[in-house]
């Protein structure tokens, strides 16, 4: 069954279960907040860079296997991919449990790794079919839509996660730092990692389960190869072109998305880490993704309600790149609470930026919808290699936290800026 985009109305059943694999992904993907502190304590890490890697792992899967898994779902088929994809990600759940056993933080990449190689392929797969499964100026809207149960897990995971991995973290690391005696320090440092078990088991069966279900459950198909490469400001049907490299707004939204997730990364994931360095309560440390993630909450509410009918998601993006800026700033400049609080805050900046970037920059590509979609899901490495620079910048090159903060944060804002005022149009026919 093919679905046309131009078609008024979006289907239930793809909307739904799209819903819920991006809950997947979201449970998935925000589980790195609370692993980064946990596994620096767990696997007695000595700086917070070398607890990065953790998101480097996740993350860098996306760069080197986004263009391999569209090949793959133009073999096996978009809803094979699917359950290809839960099948990768129960994998990687698994393997938690050896490197749990043996202490090894290499094998813990090792499963995040494989996670980010699941996602890699649910991602190619899920964004551009939500994209074009209604019509395309409201895909922003149905990216929001999704986005919702995205961040819905992400609230849920670090207070659970958090509640389980990093309950009485003080204490043990202060159990740590007492004990001299290297056999009890191991046995305190094995019961804490014994905590990973139960979850990543549960994860496992969950994935797998619902690899089940897609597998005897019927979506339609969405033929992208067919899908006619119009102007986006005419309308009109553009002249037939022969390579992706023709596409340059392409592989500008693909840089945007790169900027896109290094600062989402940032404010959802290293908050833990910037939380700890303002001492504020541990409260706050503990569950700080949390709060990060239901700032987006709101955003996307605000996108559902706005996109299309009130603002373009080209204007979405704009608003939300100033908001960026300026409660960056703010975060840097204040201290305590109230710079915790801005970095939170973020979440709302950076809600609606996946669900205006990726429509734009996969708009008119036609036949090269698939790759291009692939190329887009690339630049989510932002989220592996923003977290090192910000660790190298505080950890080696000594500068204050804040600071490191802003000189990460405000490159990636002002090209999104760029992406949504100029960079969106370039090689697009008027």
């Amino acid at each position: 069954m093919t679905t046309n985009p131009n078609v008024g109305k979006t289907a239930f059943r793809p909307m739904a279960i799209c819903c819920g694999l991006f809950f997947i992904l979201g449970f998935i993907t925000w589980a790195n907040g609370t692993l980064i502190p946990f596994l620096k304590i767990a696997c007695n890490l000595e700086t917070d860079l070398q607890a990065f890697f953790v998101t480097f792992a996740s993350y860098i899967a996306y760069f080197f296997l986004a263009l391999p898994s569209s090949v793959i779902i133009k073999k096996i088929g978009f809803q094979n991919g699917l359950v290809v994809s839960l099948i990768i990600l129960g994998l990687g759940s698994l393997i938690f449990i050896p490197a749990a056993d043996n202490r090894s933080y290499g094998l813990f990449l090792t499963g995040i790794f494989i996670q980010g190689s699941g996602m890699a392929l649910l991602q190619t797969a899920v964004n551009p079919y939500l994209s074009i499964i209604g019509p395309i100026d409201s895909a922003a809207q149905r990216i929001s839509i999704a986005g919702f149960f995205n961040k819905s897990a992400g609230i849920i995971v670090p207070i659970l996660f958090g509640t389980l991995f990093l309950k009485d973290a003080q204490k043990v690391t202060a159990k740590l730092e007492a004990t001299a005696d290297l056999v009890q320090k191991n046995a305190i440092l094995d019961d804490l990692l014994q905590r990973v078990h139960t979850p990543y088991i549960s994860l496992a069966i969950i994935f797998v389960a619902f690899a089940i279900f897609l597998k005897f459950t019927h979506l339609p198909e969405v033929d992208m190869d067919a899908e006619e490469e119009t102007s986006a400001e005419s309308g009109t049907v553009a002249a037939k072109k022969t390579s992706i490299f023709q596409y340059p707004h392409l592989f500008l939204g693909a840089l945007a998305i790169f900027f896109c997730v290094a600062v989402e990364v940032m404010a959802g994931d290293i908050i833990g880490v910037y939380a700890r360095e303002l001492k504020v309560d541990p409260f706050f440390t503990t569950y700080a993704t949390a709060f990060t993630l239901a700032c987006m909450l709101i955003g996307y509410i605000i996108g559902i309600i706005s996109i299309p009918r009130f603002v373009s998601q080209q204007m979405a993006l704009r608003i939300c790149t100033i908001i960026g800026i300026t409660f960056t700033i703010i975060s840097v400049f204040t201290t305590g609470t109230t710079s915790f609080i801005f970095v939170a805050l973020l979440g709302i900046a950076n809600s609606l930026m996946w669900p205006a970037i990726f429509p734009l920059g996969i708009k008119g590509l036609g036949k090269f919808t698939k790759t291009g979609s692939a190329i887009m899901i690339m630049g989510i490495a932002g989220g592996a290699i923003w977290p090192l620079i910000y660790g190298l910048l505080k950890d080696h090159l000594h500068i204050d936290f804040q600071h490191a903060f802003l000189y990460a944060m405000i490159p990636g804002y002002l090209y999104i800026m760029f992406f949504s005022i100029v960079g969106h149009k370039v090689g697009k026919t008027n």
